[in-house]
């Protein structure tokens, strides 16, 4: 027996779970069915969340996130895992330029927040397991292993213990990561520029309290960002995304806690205090990735299996959220007007609006990159002008401040009439 269902989202990490969220009052409403499905063995009262997209790494969410957040039920609860940025100081090393961003002067409580991911996931999990019944269905522990275009949608196969079943779908949301197995099977090229560099991500300890402070150093190496998080066991503490070499970095997951966290503190220097203890480092490889499909009939590509940057600027997962709300908005306005969810017509006005944004955010983290690690003679010099200009200069900082904090975005307002 082949199960239907109105949407399938395939994947539970924070876009799928988020996307999920965000449709389920019209799902109610409507009688709609949906899925949410993880390969994943999501526990059901989601004390725990066993999903690798819930691990020990940070998010920085842009201000703008919040309203989603607010709308979708959830904020209240993760208020509790949230550390504010007051603050934003950014600087470029060896130059006397530095530019600072302060959310009183922007006349807003937070310029963004940060967040743990396990934090997120358990809050996100626990609002989607609460909602079960209501027109949503979490299938656990769940792999789709095939894809099939029918007249109206796809069908899946999908995988469970030692059996399979067959659900067919008006539409089907890929939403299972940036290594998205399906993608390939469906035949969906991407553009890939490969930056040579790759990420260390790690939690760090402080000698002082982080004064709600995000610092955006740029090095010869490539950037480094320290974001305030919670306070561990009466230490303050940063999650740090710091930016190596390719060739640098098995030298740097093998170094000894001393002299990288001296090697760190020579990059960084003592804005933030002195570096007492470091974390569990984690890295992955640096690359820009845009699907070169996002959409076919009753089809959609989301998150990081349709586009990657640089974290530059750490507007990776807040560009995710956006196609969310973007995507949302035009699934609730299709089942308003008794269209299908998979309608390609209906798909290509979000994809207008997706790539859109995607090719600004896109293109500001790439030349920022490019500014800021080029060593061009006379180049580093001008950098710092820049950057002391910009302090400044209320008009243009207010202007960086705001896509910093995602309120360019008109779609931030779902649900609104």
């Amino acid at each position: 027996m082949i199960r239907q269902y109105d949407l399938v989202i395939v994947g539970a990490g924070m876009v799928g779970a988020s996307l999920a969220l965000a449709i389920l009052p019209e799902v109610a409403a409507r009688g709609l069915r949906v899925a949410l499905l993880d390969s994943a063995d999501l526990l059901q009262n989601s004390s725990q969340i066993r999903s690798p997209s819930y691990d020990s790494r940070s998010t920085a969410l842009a201000y703008g996130a919040r309203s989603f957040y607010q709308r979708t039920g959830v904020w209240q609860a993760l208020q509790t895992h949230l550390t504010p940025i007051r603050q934003i100081h950014v600087s470029d090393r060896g130059q006397f330029g530095v530019t600072r961003i302060q959310a009183e002067e922007e006349r807003v409580p937070a310029l963004g927040y940060v967040v743990e991911n396990q934090g997120l996931g358990q809050v996100l999990m626990q609002q989607l397991f609460s909602a079960q019944g209501q027109g949503l269905e979490i299938m656990s522990a769940s792999e789709v292993t095939a894809l099939q275009p029918i007249e109206r949608g796809y069908r899946l196969c999908v995988e469970q213990g030692d059996g399979q079943e067959w659900l067919e779908a008006d539409l089907v949301v890929m939403a299972d990561g940036g290594r998205s197995a399906l993608r390939e099977q469906l035949g969906i090229e991407y553009q890939v520029e490969d930056y040579q560099q790759s990420a260390l991500v790690f939690n760090l300890s402080l000698d002082r309290p982080h004064q709600h402070i995000a610092y955006e150093r740029f090095t010869a190496d490539g950037p480094l960002a320290l974001l305030p998080i919670a306070n561990h066991q009466g230490e303050a503490r940063c999650g740090v995304v710091w930016t190596q070499p390719q060739a640098l970095l098995p030298y740097r997951q093998e170094q000894a806690d001393r002299a990288f966290l001296t090697d760190l503190q020579d990059a960084f220097g003592y804005r933030a205090g002195r570096f007492l203890r470091v974390g569990q480092r984690f890295s992955y490889p640096l690359q820009r990735i845009q699907a070169k499909e996002q959409i076919r009939s009753g089809l959609v590509v989301l998150g990081n299996a349709a586009h990657a940057l640089h974290p530059i600027a750490g507007q990776g997962y807040n560009l995710a959220l956006r196609g969310v709300i973007d995507l949302a908005e035009n699934l609730v306005a299709s089942w308003r007007l008794g269209l299908p969810a998979g309608s390609l017509s209906r798909l290509q006005i979000f994809l207008d609006k997706r790539l859109e944004d995607q090719k600004l955010t896109i293109g500001m983290s790439d030349q920022a990159l490019k500014l800021f690690t080029s060593q061009f003679p006379g180049l580093p010099c001008a950098r710092g002008l820049a950057l002391q200009a910009l302090d400044f200069c209320p008009s243009a900082k207010t202007l960086f401040a705001r896509r910093a904090m995602g309120l360019h975005h008109s779609a931030l307002h779902l649900g609104q009439d």
